[in-house]
């Protein structure tokens, strides 16, 4: 007589060996997401970089290529209303993707932060400057403007008219 059974099933080896495995992509899924997360959000802060080169561009374009000179008051022609005028109009937003709203900071003044801090997205404008990779080249004329953010992943973005 024949005692052995042919059950169907797994064995308790095969059942564990896949939880491990299943595991090992979940925690490796949860180790890359946060790494994506920041690098997206930098993403959009170098593209809000470009968005308000393109927004000066404009501005001395309709200005005979005259830049806004203040940095506080209600000077039509400060910084503050440059923003207000051509980039925030239509209810567009000029924020963080953190959701803080973005501080025009004169670059003579101020040099940009050590690490990041979403509470304070800072864009440094230093008038006379160009980019030159994450640091300025002064003395390259009045009409040039170099628009500097320290990022959350490590680094600064730098844009220029």
């Amino acid at each position: 007589m024949n005692n052995q059974q042919n059950k169907k099933g797994f064995t308790i080896i095969e059942v564990v060996l896949v939880l491990a495995i299943a595991g090992l992509i979940f925690m490796m899924v949860f180790i890359a997401l946060p790494s994506l997360q920041r690098s997206q959000r930098d993403t959009q802060r170098k593209n809000d970089l470009n968005r308000l080169e393109t927004a000066l561009t404009s501005y001395q374009s309709n200005n005979r290529g005259a830049l806004p000179t203040a940095f506080s008051g209600n000077d039509t022609t400060s910084w503050t209303s440059f923003v207000n005028r051509y980039i925030v109009t239509g209810g567009d937003q000029f924020v963080d993707p953190s959701g803080t709203p973005y501080v025009l900071k004169d670059g003579n003044s101020n040099t940009l932060p050590t690490d990041f801090d979403a509470n304070n997205p800072d864009v440094i404008v230093t008038v006379g400057s160009i980019c030159n990779g994450e640091s300025l080249t002064p003395n390259q004329g009045t009409r040039k403007v170099a628009f500097q953010m320290k990022l959350e992943g490590n680094g600064i973005a730098c844009a220029n008219n």
